[in-house]
């Protein structure tokens, strides 16, 4: 017999032990081993029983137990100190406060977020990413608000059916067992959030609070008894439901956080944020509300644009079209048009923002569908300021969104870079955060002084190394058992797992989502060859195994299919396994405990890519395909690169050529390091580049790095131009829009009539300059309203400027007949062919890039080329 309905009864502590209750209510305990430690005391059977969840500690554990707590006068003294030291945590400044001039708060919104085990609101990497964000702008002082959805049912749980075919299976989670608290009025009644859909009906959404250290995590909840089935069901689970479902996922959550924001800082008093950060298209709608917010007060719809633009951040996640959101344009124009439309805000001009542009070339037109509603476009338009998450997912994602800047070469496309890190916290095993807390304290809080990494002694980290290593065995095992026991199998066949897997022997992790790109069959691509890498008489390597595909991914199920069949073989189960239900606190386990983190996917498929920067974290080394972070640091001894056939068009032949790559990597170099012991049995090359991999890695992969990079590169530059906008009622908002509109209007009328060229001489030589003046008409536009710019460098064999410098021209004069006349000198800087052309660019200083409107004139043809050799 099944309950209709489930929910959380909750302890009732004694005064004593009220703190306790403060503790559990932040999820800095997440990362805090001190109040895990206070926790694990309380009661440590139960403690074990509820797999180490605080807030399911205290509904388990017995009254009695509490009581005698009470009396405890040790563990009181240490619970009084534990609350105090949060307390301390949450008020006294840190890093962000000697920043000047940075934003009064900043929103960061994110569909998932993985901040715990024990809030399961996440699906892989942009989760765990947002989670890690949010935990180091705690630690750093960055006063973040984060908005996201409270999933009732979260991400799947993962299980496999006899034939090794993924199974689904969705928990019902009931807040009260969660650690939330529901905001609410200063009369008790709870916040709600309301956003008018078609045909007159209402969706309703309550406001749970998370605290994360000091970030408050606004979260979205539509279960409530003002909705109809449909509207309840919006929030049911991540990822999950038909197009419809996923647009009032996104609705909710750009539209329904802004509002969820507004209702927090009125009654709590919390700062207004200055910047908003969206992360891929998901919560783009968060544009559209704050348009409509300026709209019904004072400003018309392009000056809230500028307004809401200055103060905005996107950051993109994905380098694959298929990544990214988009929605028939006739279902926006139903959500946002008829008896739904917003007053101030046409329905066509939202349409506009996120049309996509026709492709200019074969590869953009990977994915391009006419009559689609893109989301990431949409967030590009409403952002100023964009960025990827490595240096080559920059590059790939300017080559992507090319389209929306014609004209431009994919070096101007206005899309940065901010290589993602990871919290030290979260991963790192504590064994290793202690010995570096002894051997080099506040090591992990800082950006130098990683090289000191070689005064540790070889036998401190190898025996860490073997204790982690052990205790991810020991977890497989006991992973491994449950698996096959759900699988059907009985406990007395399984006397193997016993033995499944050795604390002595290299150990190779391997997890991650299961889509195609991520290759997670690639080691299978010969089974013999890796047969004998596994059962090598003095070289065996073993491979633990985690991932999940998407529950409509039949393509990826089928891949963990082919996985699991062959780690099922009974001559390889000891040395290969996978194990299900992929989660933060197995990720935990296999990052700290393997000696290797194999990523292979197809490059440049890879947007950054976290999990092995968290094993570099903890002593492991990365064995990859040169893509995300590795392709930026990886130095040819902080690990090993798998070679890749980039160009070879046939993908079975790729795969064949990468995976021959990987296996003659992991026998001539991965297992002979591994396995080269000196006399006293340690490993001392293996260690060499261990010491080698924590310091050229350490100081770049921690997520403090990021954090730092965020606030100085983006949301510091963002937040002065919000405020330049708004200031004196948003006058620069409504000159900025007005002198954008008469620069567009007036753009047809400009041309590059004419190019001179002095100072050449017959043999041009390198470190001489080159005069130039050109002339420009202008048409309705006045000199100050346009950059002139010389483009110049080597040139290709079709006269290309290949990664081009810029020189730009002053004005010289204006002629009585209206053409402007600029001069500039650019420097003979390289040997070889040498190219230069002209470009003219609108110009104001509250544009953030030259190409920010799109607008870009060049000569019709090429001015003043030669072909000169310089030397």
């Amino acid at each position: 017999m099944r309950a209709i309905r489930r929910f959380t009864v909750r302890t009732v502590l004694p005064g004593e032990l009220a703190a306790l209750g403060e503790l559990v209510h932040n999820l800095r305990w997440s990362w805090h081993p001190e109040t895990l430690d206070l926790f694990a005391d309380v009661d440590p059977a139960t403690w074990e029983r509820v797999g180490g969840d605080p807030v399911a500690l205290l509904g388990a554990v017995e009254a009695e137990r509490l009581q005698q707590l009470t009396a405890d006068r040790r563990f009181l003294r240490r619970l009084a100190d534990a609350a105090d030291d949060l307390r301390e945590y949450m008020t006294a400044p840190r890093w962000y406060q000697t920043i000047p001039g940075a934003p009064s708060a900043i929103a960061y919104f994110s569909p998932e977020y993985g901040i715990a085990a024990a809030l399961p609101q996440y699906s892989g990497g942009l989760g765990i990413l947002a989670g890690d964000h949010l935990k180091t702008a705690s630690d750093l002082g960055v006063p973040i608000l984060a908005v996201g959805l409270l999933y009732r049912h979260g991400y799947f749980s993962q299980s496999l059916s006899p034939e090794g075919w993924q199974l689904e299976h969705y928990p019902s989670l009931d807040p009260g067992g969660l650690p939330l608290t529901l905001l609410k009025d200063a009369d008790g009644v709870p916040a709600r959030v309301r956003i008018g859909l078609p045909q007159g009906r209402t969706l309703h959404a309550q406001i749970w609070v998370a605290q994360v250290g000091r970030v408050p995590l606004l979260l979205l909840d539509s279960d409530v008894a003002e909705n109809d089935n449909a509207a309840r069901d919006i929030t049911d689970r991540l990822y999950g439901g038909g197009t419809d479902h996923r647009l009032m996922q996104e609705l909710l959550l750009g539209v329904g956080g802004v509002r969820a924001i507004r209702d927090y800082c009125r009654i709590t008093g919390h700062a207004e944020p200055e910047v908003f950060h969206t992360n891929e298209g998901h919560a783009g709608f968060l544009g559209l509300e704050r348009i409509r917010e300026l709209t019904e007060s004072r400003l018309s719809f392009d000056e809230a644009l500028e307004a809401v633009r200055a103060g905005t951040v996107f950051t993109t996640h994905t380098p694959v079209p298929a990544g990214i959101d988009r929605f028939p344009a006739d279902m926006i124009a139903r959500q946002f048009g008829g008896d739904n439309a917003w007053p101030t805000v046409p329905v066509e001009r939202i349409l506009a923002l996120g049309a996509e542009p026709e492709p200019q070339s074969p590869e953009a037109e990977e994915g391009y569908t006419p009559g689609m509603f893109n989301m990431a476009v949409m967030g590009m338009r409403l952002a100023q300021r964009v960025n990827g998450v490595s240096r080559l997912h920059g590059e790939v994602s300017r080559g992507m969104f090319q389209g929306l800047w014609p004209g431009f070469d994919i070096e101007d496309v206005p899309v940065g870079s901010i290589t993602n890190g990871v919290h030290a916290p979260t991963w790192v095993g504590r064994e290793l955060m202690e010995l570096a807390g002894r051997e080099l304290p506040g090591l992990l809080e800082r950006a130098e002084g990683w090289e000191s990494v070689q005064k540790i002694a070889d036998q401190d980290i190898w025996e860490i190394r073997g204790t982690l290593r052990a205790r991810l065995v020991r977890a497989a095992r006991q992973r491994l058992r449950e698996s096959w026991r759900a699988r059907g199998v009985s406990s007395a066949e399984l006397g193997w797992i016993d033995d499944a897997l050795d604390p002595e022997v290299l150990t190779i992790g391997f997890a991650r989502r299961v889509p195609s790109y991520k290759r997670l069959t690639l080691m299978l691509k010969d089974p013999k060859r890796l047969r004998e890498l596994l059962l090598h008489p003095e070289r065996p390597v073993q491979i633990v195994i985690a991932g999940k595909a998407h529950p409509a991914d039949e393509g990826g199920k089928k891949l963990i299919q082919q996985i699991v069949k062959f780690a099922d073989a009974e001559d390889v189960r000891h040395r290969i396994v996978f194990l299900p239900d992929y989660d933060m606190n197995l990720g935990r386990l296999l990052v700290q405990g393997c000696d290797v983190w194999m990523n292979n996917p197809l490059r440049p498929l890879e947007a950054c890519g976290t999990s092995g920067m968290k094993a570099a974290l903890n002593g492991g080394l990365n064995l990859s395909i040169r893509d995300g972070w590795w392709d930026e640091w990886f130095d040819g001894t902080n690990g090993w690169a798998i070679p890749t056939a980039d160009g070879v068009a046939d993908p079975d032949r790729r795969d064949d050529l990468e995976a021959g790559g990987l296996y003659d990597l992991i026998e001539h170099e991965v297992a002979d390091r591994f396995y080269d012991r000196a006399a006293d049995g340690m490993p001392r090359r293996w260690l060499e580049m261990v010491k080698h991999t924590l310091a050229s890695l350490g100081p770049k992969v921690l997520a403090g790095r990021m954090l730092r990079d965020y606030v100085t590169d983006l949301y510091t530059p963002a937040a002065a131009s919000a405020r330049a906008l708004a200031a004196n009622d948003f006058a620069d908002a409504k000159s900025f829009a007005a002198w954008k509109l008469r620069v567009t209007r007036a753009w047809p009328g400009v041309r590059v009539e004419h190019v001179e060229a002095a100072g050449l001489g017959d043999t041009p030589q390198v470190g001489a300059f080159l005069e130039l003046r050109a002339s420009i008409a202008l048409g309705d536009l006045e000199p100050a309203d346009v950059c002139v710019q010389a483009a110049y460098g080597q040139v290709g064999l079709h006269d290309e400027l290949v990664r081009p410098g810029y020189a730009d021209f002053t004005i010289e004069s204006v002629s009585d007949d209206g053409r402007a006349h600029f001069t500039g000198t650019i420097p003979l800087d390289r040997t070889g062919a040498f190219g230069y052309t002209i470009r003219v660019v609108p110009s104001h200083p509250l544009m953030a890039s030259p190409a920010e409107l799109g607008l870009l004139v060049l000569p019709e043809e090429p001015a003043g080329m030669t072909n000169g050799t310089l030397r």
